[in-house]
């Protein structure tokens, strides 16, 4: 098989996270956005249910017990404290650094310098970086499902 389940099944853990992405963000808001397929951040954690589907299907294959599983978990509790503490954090920066860029401009538009022809723009930082806790709550039952049933299907 040209894949290893553990691979195919974080593969497909990062996969089908990110397009459910898609349909949950319609059914909050009425506003169909595909290029959530390719962001960071929002319901469900990708991240998670990628680490978590890798998880799974390490401990199916190679047993709880083994050295394999417990490294997997090990990266599996970082990659799922940075999504809700660093990443989230640096989206809450990304918000304020653009609130004061946005307000820079408008003193430099008000102050009305002769001298400037044309207020500095820059793109706006990313806001949406990290993860609520029940956004990598849901990645991790997203991953779970994802592993045990790609377990079923695999061809051993």
């Amino acid at each position: 098989m040209f894949l290893s389940y553990p691979i195919l099944a974080a593969l497909l853990g990062m996969f089908i996270a990110q397009f459910v992405k898609i349909p949950i963000h319609y059914i909050a808001s009425g506003e169909l956005k595909w290029n959530l397929m390719f962001s960071t951040g929002g319901m469900p954690s990708s991240h998670t249910a990628t680490i978590i589907s890798l998880t799974t299907a390490i401990g199916l294959t190679s047993g709880l017990h083994s050295n394999e599983f417990a490294i997997s978990v090990i990266v599996s509790l970082i990659v799922m404290h940075d999504a809700t503490g660093v990443r989230r954090h640096a989206g809450y920066h990304a918000e304020v650094l653009n609130t004061l860029l946005a307000d820079f401009n408008l003193l430099i538009d008000t102050l009305k310098n002769p001298k400037l022809k044309k207020t500095e723009s820059r793109e706006k930082l990313k806001e949406l970086l990290g993860h609520q806790p029940a956004e990598v709550f849901f990645g991790l039952i997203t991953g779970i499902i994802v592993g045990i049933l790609t377990y079923q299907v695999y061809p051993f």
